[in-house]
């Protein structure tokens, strides 16, 4: 794994990532289909933005449930995650932020979980989200080998099992990947389909 200090720079990697994507986005996008089941383009940004939000303030020690709720993201939804973004990017950008403790009230027993365990799960939660817009989206996206290495790392550590079946699970239960792209191995181990297009694209 790397250091603390890699990893909050491979977050901020997958978070620019991310933003980038949903810059693509026009109005006519939000109501496509997503990888996420049930979910459009604009409920994913919803929840997208609000756990940049909940994760900037647990890595204040704040553990308000509140903070973790979608909310409205108004008439530039792009914009709106945009500044989600940087609002947890500034947070993690703090001198020792890693060695904090997180309150995560939407995981497990709510922790307080190691500030290098809570960076990890935000950051594979981009790299990922990042995969989901993009194949909303119809666009490819990449990332640098040591992330993918990272991110692989961490996607091997999720539990899985009946974990992944209750009600407001992090990711569904891990689907078979034939091969294929590094990207497509850890999107497989989170339940993605590496297969799935919108019908639209």
């Amino acid at each position: 794994m790397p250091t603390n200090r890699d990893l909050v720079a491979l977050d901020a990697e997958a978070v620019r990532t991310s933003v980038g994507m949903v810059a693509r986005a026009t109005a006519g996008d939000l109501d496509r289909p997503t990888p996420c089941a049930g979910w459009t383009l604009r409920d994913l940004l919803g929840h997208m933005a609000a756990q940049h939000y909940g994760f900037a303030a647990a890595s204040r020690g704040e553990a308000d449930i509140a903070v973790w709720r979608s909310r409205p993201l108004g008439d530039d939804p792009v914009g709106a995650y945009r500044e989600a973004a940087r609002h947890v990017l500034e947070a993690f950008a703090v001198d020792g932020v890693a060695q904090r403790a997180f309150p995560l009230p939407e995981i497990r027993d709510g922790g307080p979980f190691p500030g290098a365990q809570a960076v990890s799960f935000h950051f594979i939660d981009y790299v990922v989200h990042s995969w989901d817009v993009a194949r909303t989206l119809g666009h490819p996206v990449a990332f640098d080998p040591e992330l993918l290495d990272v991110a692989l790392a961490v996607a091997r550590a999720v539990p899985g099992g009946e974990a992944r079946r209750g009600p407001g699970a992090a990711f569904a239960p891990a689907v078979t990947s034939q091969g294929g792209a590094r990207l497509d191995e850890i999107v497989a181990l989170l339940g993605r389909s590496p297969a799935w297009r919108p019908v639209s694209v």
